[in-house]
Parts: C-alpha cells; structure tokens; sequence
C-alpha cells in the first residue's frame, strides 16, 4: 500500500484541469434561517456524470501506461463509479467493463452502458461485484479500477478539498457524504494539509455505516448486512488506503437515519433546487440533524445527482412524512351511510387536502357495524398534524393509528 501525499492531489488537479467541472459551492440560505448555522453546499451532482467519481477515475486511468491501456479496465460499482470509468475510459479511448450489483438503479446502468462501457450484473451488494470485477481481472488482464482503495483514486477525489477551500476561505467545517472512504480521506488530506484548523466530518448512512466499528477496532471491519437506500455508500468494509488517511486526518465520522437522508433530499430539492440521490445528500442530513454540532460556515458535499425516478417518488413521499407534511390516519367509524362524507367535512375544516381513502371491514378488531378508514393527508408540518387530531377527537372521532 502506498501512501498519498499532498503533492499527489495537487498533481491529480494538474492532470483533471479541463476535463472535470469545478463545481461551484452555493449557499443555502435556508438552512441557516430554520437551523441557525451558515451552511453551503459543494454541487458534486452538477459534476461531469452526474457525480464526484469521474475525479478518481480519470486521474486513475490517465496514469496507466500504454501497454495496460491496451489490456482495458474493469470496475465495480452500483452506478457513479460505473459512469465516472467509463466516461474517463471513453475521453482516453480505453475499453471498459463495468460489474453492477442486480438491483442498481436503471438510470445509472443506461448512462453506464452509453459512455460505451460493457455493463454485467453480479450478486447484491457492491462487494459481490467487486469479487467478480477481480476475477474478470485476473482472466482477462484488464486492469481493476477500484472505487476507493486506490492512491491514484483518492489524490483524485482529494481535489474536491482544493476546491472547497478556494471557494469558501472562512469555512470552520466540512461534511463529507462516505462509504468506502476515497472522498473523505483525499479532501481530509487536501483540506488539513492547507488549513488544519477546520473540522472535517465524515457521513453515512447508519443502515451501512463501516467506519464507526471500523475506527473503534483500528483496523477495517466488514459488515454483517447493509439495508440503506443510499446505494452509493452502502459499502461493508472501508478501503486500507482511506482508511489510513481517515484515522489521521478526519475528526469525526456520524451516522444519518433513512428518514433523515429523505427529509434532506426533499428539502434540498425544494428549496435549493439540486436534485441529489440518497447516497449523496448524506452529509446535508447530518448538518440538519444537529445543526449545533456544525460550526459555520459549514460546507457540505453534494456527492452526487444520479436517481432513479422511481427511487425518488418513493423517497419524496418518505421524506413529505419525515417533515410532517404527509400524514396517514386511521379512523374508526360506524358502518353506516353519510358517517365517512362527516369525516371527510370535519377534516377539510383543518385546510389539509385528502391525497386517499381506502376501507377495511373485515379485521377481527371490528365488530360487523364498523369500518376502519385509511386516510392519506398532506399537510403543513408536524403542528398541523396535531391540530388535525385535535379537531377529530373534539369531534368525538376515534382515530385508530396515525403516522
């Protein structure tokens, strides 16, 4: 294992000036009048391929020698790695092969497969496919990009840290979404070498969070199972060459909910207007869950954009209830004429508008006279929910369940 040095990151910037997008770094004025710190947001989702991946990935690939160019490249990925190889793979006219765990997001294999890579789908998890990659590797001699444990692929994502701290000179704080550790530990090292008076804070999902066990052991410790909709960082085990980086240069690594990784993302894209995936709003999450642990002005990293559309219909919705304004009730009524039309009034007088309504008579808690009813609601926020039970239960109505 070799070791990255800061001359490394700066030499990836050299290499990646003109092919990758720097990315700007916008302000979310929002964040800091609802949660009182000032935040801004580094736009990784408006990157080259949709994601910060083309950064390590170029600098990887543009560094072989010709006799290995010849040989192509594999990789392993749930989707922006698999675009960021193949896209570097295409501007160095290089053939690709890319392994996706089944299950990856159909936008991410499409865009894969049209920067011109050869796309196949092996097990669940990115570490299954990772397997797979190698073994491709070794049978075909092409060379394996890895995601995140190598030194050329961590000095590329390192750039980022170069760019924040051009672009944002007063910041005290980074955020930094992670899964097998590349971006973290390369903007850890760009950003404390310059300036080791800011705090860097690594993020994941707590469904798939490697590093916390990892770091308490000294040593990278494999997950036993991962459930996590932010595919991107769902990693079991972190990267050797990251996680030395880590352990010296990161403050802290925290750990985000599935429903705060969907709160972020409806907020971000409601009131930002930057469509984020799960996997790469992890680090707004964190910032809005514990605004006062973030001295600001905090940067946090939008990693990455790619999500699948029907993915995002199903966040949205998870995010809506998370932030009070989607609200599910169940209501016990008598089975008779006009008694769902009264529910229906009582609940149009507390200004929320009815999303569905579905019935279910046969439940060995009803008796033969009653019925349950299912209501979807939106609504304002968590204290119009509360005044919405209010008014039912002073309309002496028996609300069964409600979440």
């Amino acid at each position: 294992m070799e070791n990255v040095t800061f001359d490394d990151i700066t030499s990836a910037a050299t290499l990646l000036d003109g092919v990758i997008r720097q990315t700007p770094t916008m302000s979310a004025g929002w964040i800091q009048k609802n949660y009182n710190v000032e935040a801004r947001l580094k736009c990784e989702n408006l990157q080259r391929a949709g994601s910060f991946k083309i950064r390590g990935a170029y600098n990887r690939i543009a560094r072989l020698p010709e006799d290995q160019r010849k040989r192509g490249v594999v990789a392993a990925s749930a989707g922006n790695h698999a675009q960021g190889v193949a896209l570097a793979a295409q501007l160095l006219g290089i053939p690709s092969t890319v392994f996706m765990p089944h299950g990856a997001p159909i936008p991410k294999f499409e865009a894969t497969r049209g920067y011109g890579a050869d796309v196949h789908f092996h097990g669940t998890t990115i570490d299954e496919a990772l397997v797979a990659a190698q073994e491709f590797a070794d049978r075909t001699g092409a060379i394996f990009i890895h995601p995140f444990d190598h030194e050329h692929i961590v000095a590329g994502q390192g750039t980022i840290g170069l760019e924040i701290l051009a672009q944002n000179p007063d910041v005290k704080t980074v955020a930094v979404c992670t899964g097998g550790g590349g971006l973290l530990a390369g903007a850890a090292l760009a950003i404390k070498t310059l300036r080791p008076d800011i705090r860097i804070v690594g993020v994941q999902a707590e469904e798939a969070a490697a590093y916390p066990p990892s770091l308490a052991a000294g040593s990278p410790q494999k997950l036993a199972k991962m459930t996590t909709m932010a595919d991107g960082i769902a990693v079991g085990r972190p990267g050797d060459i990251p996680f030395a980086l880590i352990q010296q240069y990161v403050d802290d690594i925290i750990t985000v909910s599935e429903d705060s990784l969907a709160r972020a993302l409806l907020l971000t894209l409601e009131r930002s207007k930057l469509m984020a995936e799960p996997a790469g709003i992890a680090a707004v999450a964190a910032v809005l869950d514990n605004p006062d642990a973030f001295e600001g002005p905090v940067v946090a990293t939008i990693s990455g954009g790619n999500i699948d559309p029907q993915l995002l219909s199903r966040v949205l919705r998870t995010g809506l209830a998370a932030a009070g304004r989607f609200f599910t009730l169940q209501v016990r009524l008598p089975d008779v004429p006009g008694a769902l039309a009264q529910l229906l009034l009582i609940i149009s007088q507390t200004g929320s508008n009815v999303v569905q309504v579905s019935h279910t008579r046969i439940d060995p808690h009803l008796s033969a006279r009653e019925v349950d009813v299912d209501i979807e609601l939106e609504t304002r926020g968590f204290d119009h929910r509360q005044a919405i039970l209010k008014h039912l239960a002073d309309s002496n109505f028996t609300v069964v369940d409600s979440f």
